[in-house]
């Protein structure tokens, strides 16, 4: 039979709660940093981003949050900007919905963006209603 190489099993690799409810202090955008909305995730670590400055980013998730930090549509984020590809950003933080309500309230973003829902698209808020009513005959005859 052969030996256990390994330094644990399964728990292991998922590792400890990390006190992701505890407090942290609010991280402001430096120079070559942005703040950006997300607009949807694209998988392989990737997501594209609309910047405060206007422009839309494929940003890259940096190892160090790579499956432990969950991004989804919506959420605002810090990237740091590329001074080659202007088109490419990397995603340095994810910022919780309390401390996107701050940075709003300081002015650090527009009022314009909207915090609290997920991206919706232009097609599916003018769209048809999607809610169909039967009646009991209609039921009977199938």
């Amino acid at each position: 039979m052969p030996k256990n190489k390994g330094k644990g099993g399964k728990n292991r690799k998922r590792g400890k709660n990390e006190a992701d409810d505890e407090k942290r202090e609010l991280v402001l955008k430096e120079d070559g940093q942005e703040y950006a909305q997300v607009l949807r995730m694209l998988g392989n670590g990737r997501c594209e981003a609309m910047c405060i400055d206007g422009t839309k980013r494929l940003c890259h998730v940096r190892g160090k949050m790579h499956k432990k930090v969950w991004i989804a549509a919506g959420d605002i984020i810090l990237v740091g900007l590329r001074d080659y590809q202007d088109d490419k950003a990397d995603v340095i933080l994810k910022y919780m919905p309390d401390e996107a309500r701050l940075l709003k309230a300081y002015g650090e973003l527009p009022e314009n963006i909207r915090l609290n829902e997920g991206i919706v698209d232009e097609e599916e808020e003018g769209g048809v209603d999607d809610y169909v009513e039967f009646e009991d005959e209609d039921i009977d005859k199938i």
